[in-house]
C-alpha cells in the first residue's frame, strides 16, 4: 500500500536514509513524504502501528525489477535429454548412442537411458540391467549416474548427470 491506500489512524514512520521520525497519524506521515517529494509505503502492516517507510517508490519497483532480470540471466536451466535402447542393440549402434549421450552432457544437459522391452523381453530384464551398466561405464569419464537403473512397466530407465 502506498500514499493515500494507507488507511490507519497512526503509523510508525521511517525515513528516506533509515532513522526512526518516530509515531504520528497517517496524514502527517503523508505531507512529510509529500514535503521531500517522496511516497509513503506501508511495509509492515502487520505490526502495531503499522510501519510505513518515505521512499521513491518508482526507483524502489525499479531495483526489484533489476534484481529479478540478474538471478534468472545468472540461472541455468538444465533439460533432460531421453535416449532409447532395446535389449538386442548391437554395438556399433550402442556406440553411436553413447557419443549422443556424451554429446548431450557436454552441453550440460542430464540424459535418461531407456531400454525399452517389447512382448516376453521383459522376462529378460537382467540384459536390460547389463546394458545399462555397460552404458553408465562407457559414459563414466563425463558423468556420473544420478538414478540407477529401475524397471518401470516394459520400460527400464536409470538418468545421468554431468560430472
Amino acid at each position: 500500500m502506498i500514499n493515500e491506500e494507507i488507511k490507519d489512524k497512526e503509523v510508525r514512520v521511517i525515513g528516506n536514509d533509515g532513522d526512526q521520525l518516530g509515531v504520528m497519524s497517517a496524514k502527517e506521515a503523508l505531507d512529510l513524504a509529500d514535503k521531500h517529494g517522496l511516497d509513503l509505503v506501508k511495509i509492515a502492516p502487520q505490526a502495531t502501528p503499522p510501519v510505513c517507510k518515505i521512499m521513491d517508490y518508482g526507483k524502489y519497483k525499479f531495483e526489484l525489477a533489476k534484481r529479478d532480470r540478474e538471478t534468472r540471466k545468472n540461472q541455468k536451466v538444465v533439460n533432460v535429454k531421453e535416449i532409447r535402447l532395446s535389449p538386442s542393440i548391437d554395438t556399433n549402434d550402442f556406440n553411436t548412442k553413447v557419443n549422443h549421450a556424451v554429446k548431450f552432457i557436454k552441453s550440460g544437459d542430464k540424459v535418461k537411458v531407456t531400454v525399452r522391452f517389447r512382448g516376453r523381453e521383459v522376462n529378460h530384464s537382467s540384459l536390460g540391467t547389463t546394458l545399462l551398466e555397460k552404458f553408465s561405464e562407457a559414459i563414466s569419464e563425463v558423468a556420473v549416474v544420478e538414478k540407477g537403473a529401475k524397471l518401470e512397466g516394459k520400460n527400464m530407465s536409470m538418468v545421468i548427470a554431468p560430472k
